[in-house]
């Protein structure tokens, strides 16, 4: 009886460690599972066909290395996920699924200063539309990740610095939205999302410790260490737009005097360029810059400049492998970003042994909702015993489900960069 006890146990924790691996990745060939989760191809194939049979996963043919192999997936039955990202000026929503395929998103304009409670409201409104877009029940969401640009202590979900987004302090901003949605919520920065995704599935594959740069409406900074985030104590780490820049500068939101935003924030840059260039916004500086415009080309890379000099106080403490440029700034492309990495390497000691690279993000504008919906697939515990999931199947007479939307598939992980 102990024998057999033990290989039960041992074959539920192998089931356990082949789901898990296929939520960590999105989807892995049979031969990818063998060399992530150290177990036998025997062994992979006879668990992945229960949990074939049990609908746990789905399978479906692809190419590795110019030969046909058999992708694993999570099902879509086990259920969905739900982004959502609040901007300065906007809000964007997106559900995804264990595949990491968002199969459904939309933005939604906000006025500035919006406050909590109506973000919240709207937040929730969305996401049960997109719900309803897809033909999906309440009851297949299973998690939903909140991002907003000021830092949050993860344990709480509150805003950690009053001041920074007015309307929004002392709110544990994950209870409030699960109770309007009845789903489990965690919170965190937008450049830490952003960091996420673009170390799972942007410039930083592969890569063990980088910073991700968000230059916005406001700049902050996202690090990944080891692999993992690091958010510090209360979750104000990366916080590279409250350092000081000029002593005798404006006063900040924060409280605090000639921070890094007073100075490049979107507010300061457009200020610049009223006189000559009457009211922009953010996104007319970046075209126009990308036009040719002298002065707004001037404009961002003096911002470039200045942000750049903070983040290589950032590097030469941290000594990450990588600098990746994000936010809607870094639209404006070398414009920007190449003052920027002048400016970082400039500063930091010359390392001759793994040189500090600085590229732009790969996942533009989809970075901080991708990692929000990153961060609800972290947070969700998928059931490895496929009987504890199975359900009948749906009513033949109703459309299939993944036939009613649109679908965007995230790029898969890339193997680790040998960077010796």
């Amino acid at each position: 009886m102990a024998i057999s006890g033990s290989q039960s146990s041992l074959r539920e924790a192998n089931r356990a460690l082949i789901v898990d691996t296929i939520k960590k990745f999105g989807g892995l060939t049979q031969v990818e599972l063998v060399a992530a989760t150290g177990l036998s191809p025997a062994t992979i194939s006879t668990i992945v066909k229960e949990l074939l049979g049990g609908g746990i996963v789905d399978t479906q043919s692809t190419t590795r290395s110019g030969r046909r192999a058999q992708m694993v997936t999570l099902a879509r039955r086990v259920g969905l996920v739900a982004g959502v990202q609040f901007g300065h000026r906007h809000l964007k929503v997106a559900l995804g699924d264990f595949g990491r395929t968002v199969v459904a998103e939309q933005t939604m304009p906000l006025p500035v200063d919006h406050r909590s409670d109506t973000g919240l409201d709207r937040a929730a409104l969305l996401v049960v539309e997109l719900l309803e877009r897809v033909g999906a029940p309440i009851d297949e969401l299973l998690t939903i990740g909140l991002t907003v640009p000021a830092p949050v202590d993860v344990s709480t979900g509150e805003i950690s610095v009053h001041g920074i987004m007015r309307g929004w302090d002392g709110q544990q901003l994950g209870q409030v939205l699960s109770e309007r949605l009845a789903r489990p919520v965690v919170v965190d920065n937008d450049a830490n999302a952003a960091a996420l995704a673009e170390h799972e599935l942007g410039a930083g594959r592969g890569y063990q410790d980088v910073v991700f740069v968000r230059m916005s409406y406001s700049t902050g900074a996202g690090i990944m260490l080891g692999g993992h985030l690091h958010r510090g104590f209360a979750g104000t780490a990366g916080e590279i737009g409250h350092v000081q820049v000029d002593p005798r500068g404006d006063i900040c939101r924060c409280g605090n005097r000639g921070c890094l935003d007073t100075v490049v924030s979107s507010t300061a840059l457009l200020d610049l360029l009223r006189g000559s260039h009457g009211d922009l916004t953010l996104r007319d500086l970046v075209s126009r810059a990308l036009a040719g415009d002298l002065g707004c080309r001037r404009v961002l890379a003096d911002a470039g400049e200045r942000i750049g000099g903070v983040v290589a106080t950032l590097a030469g403490t941290l000594n990450p492998q990588l600098v990746v440029v994000g936010g809607e700034l870094a639209a404006a492309g070398e414009v920007i970003v190449e003052p920027l990495r002048q400016a970082v390497l400039r500063h930091v000691a010359p390392n001759t042994v793994a040189p500090l690279e600085v590229v732009p993000g790969e996942l533009g504008e989809q970075a901080e909702v991708t990692g929000a919906l990153l961060l609800a697939l972290r947070a969700t515990d998928v059931a490895s015993d496929y009987e504890t999931i199975s359900a009948p199947p749906d009513d033949p007479s109703s459309p299939e489900r993944t036939d009613r939307t649109a679908s965007a598939t995230l790029p898969a992980p890339a193997p680790e960069r040998d960077t010796t």
